[in-house]
């Protein structure tokens, strides 16, 4: 497996195809592995993924205070100057789009153009998220991850969810299945309380061409966050995708028909 080292850890990566750059960033949680099994970009681009810290196979946790969209992006910086990118599209899902719309911001010079994958952050934290992640990771760390895993089922807060989407309460239920659920629980406390960026006049200094991606009936990604990047980012568009909850591989062949019709541009 392809690593670099940086900040005394050691970052694990993973890249497919040639041609133009093209980096995804996962979700909380999440790990470059999913990334490439939900994105399969044309011939002519070179798809890459990071394991952000505390997630993956990146190693080891590192200090707590860093895990946040600031250090994620200059981690994501970090392994283009290991690769000797100049430019790449960046984008990512949930939590990677947070990462992705943060280095936009901070290295314009480094952005080709931008995907943003049914974002959970604005310019504030999403608040009903900081409960739902600070419960779980309560839960773990007082229980463990396996008993954790059933009390948070008989949960009010799990029933009401579920209510609203049953892959948003799957892929909560994965935090806890995690092997470094208990190591990387910090992850839970830190992240969903911090934020791309502070401004959202930012983002329309924005002039990168930008996709924007999302869809309803999931609490955990509410569409309208969606539709407000969308509205404030000059140059971008916005696409309203098939609910994973009402029809997974409907869902998935939109975003890859999508994610592929922005890339050809670039081809």
């Amino acid at each position: 497996m392809p690593f670099f080292d940086r900040d005394n850890l050691r970052f694990h990566y993973l890249e497919r195809g040639k041609g133009v750059p093209f980096i995804f960033q996962h979700g909380l949680g999440g790990d470059s592995d999913r990334i490439f099994s939900l994105l399969n970009p044309p011939p002519a681009f070179r798809l890459l993924g990071l394991d952000c810290r505390a997630h993956g196979e990146t190693r080891p946790l590192g200090p707590e205070e860093k895990l946040g969209f600031d250090s994620f992006a200059d981690d994501l910086i970090g392994l283009m100057d290991f690769l000797d990118l100049q430019h790449a599209i960046l984008g990512g899902t949930s939590m990677g789009a947070g990462v992705a719309l943060n280095c936009a911001l901070r290295y314009p010079h480094r952005r080709l153009g931008l995907v943003l994958l049914r974002p959970a952050w604005l310019d504030h934290p999403l608040a009903e998220n900081v409960v739902i992640f600070a419960t779980i990771a309560s839960l773990i760390r007082r229980h463990g991850p396996e008993k954790g895993a059933k009390l948070f089922q008989k949960s009010d807060l799990y029933s009401a969810i579920l209510r609203q989407s049953s892959d948003a309460t799957g892929s909560l239920l994965e935090l806890f299945l995690n092997p470094r659920s208990l190591e990387t629980v910090a992850r839970l406390e830190r992240i969903p309380t911090d934020v791309p960026n502070r401004d959202r006049t930012e983002w329309r200094k924005i002039a990168a061409p930008t996709l924007v991606l999302a869809n309803r009936s999931d609490p955990i990604h509410p569409f309208e966050y969606g539709s407000t990047l969308a509205r404030e980012i000059p140059s971008a568009r916005l696409i309203e995708l098939t609910p994973k909850s009402v029809n997974l591989a409907q869902y998935t062949a939109e975003l890859r028909a999508h994610i592929d019709s922005f890339l050809q541009h670039y081809a």
